[in-house]
């Protein structure tokens, strides 16, 4: 599809019969074959929930660096406002994309946000916080935080209380990576479940 500063792309996954319709954005390291988001596409249309990965036009084109944020929100506003409304949107996404979408969600009309591996600060500049954003959506609407117990973006514990529900993945960095010794399928599946309690208590539309 086509948006204001370059052609973009939904991946989808469609549920038979949808309640909600969750779409993902991917990060500034990685797209939208990440493992914790491909694993959520995989699952979760089974449990009534459509998933539509973003493809940023900057990944598309092939190019290494994203743009800054305003450039990023104006491609997801865009893309987003295209999608149909015949059931409820959450908006979410790992790292980079998990602060667009908060930053989008309320005014895009989304009923709650997913935020995997959202980047608090970057490593080693914990004075720099990106709270606010994650803070906006929070105040407006239910937000899901998931993070790894060793991100360097943000361990848990330096998220103050609030708002948002915190789910910590063991032994997981920014990326969902586990320790030597840890099981790999198990963070995974720590991610896709803690996402599936979270939207099976967000109300959709019958199926």
């Amino acid at each position: 599809m086509d948006t204001p500063v370059g052609e973009a792309a939904f991946w989808a996954d469609e549920a038979e019969n949808p309640r909600l319709r969750l779409v993902l954005g991917h990060g500034a390291g990685g797209g939208p074959k990440a493992a914790d988001l491909a694993a959520l596409a995989s699952r979760l249309p089974a449990e009534g929930v459509s998933v539509l990965r973003f493809e940023q036009p900057w990944r598309l084109a092939g190019k290494k660096v994203a743009p800054r944020p305003l450039v990023l929100d104006e491609a997801w506003r865009a893309a987003v406002s295209t999608l149909p409304r015949d059931v409820p949107l959450v908006l979410g996404g790992r790292s980079s994309g998990a602060r667009v979408a908060c930053r989008t969600a309320p005014q895009l009309g989304a009923v709650a946000v997913v935020a995997l591996a959202f980047p608090l600060h970057l490593p080693g500049k914990p004075q720099n916080s990106r709270l606010p954003e994650l803070a906006g959506a929070a105040e407006a609407l239910p937000v899901l935080v998931v993070q790894g117990e060793r991100d360097s973006f943000g361990a848990p514990g330096e998220f103050p209380a609030g708002p948002h529900r915190m789910v910590v993945v063991p032994h997981a960095d920014h990326g969902m990576k586990v320790t030597k010794g840890h099981e790999q399928r198990a963070a995974i599946a720590a991610v896709v479940d803690a996402v599936r309690s979270f939207l099976a208590e967000v109300p959709g539309t019958p199926g």
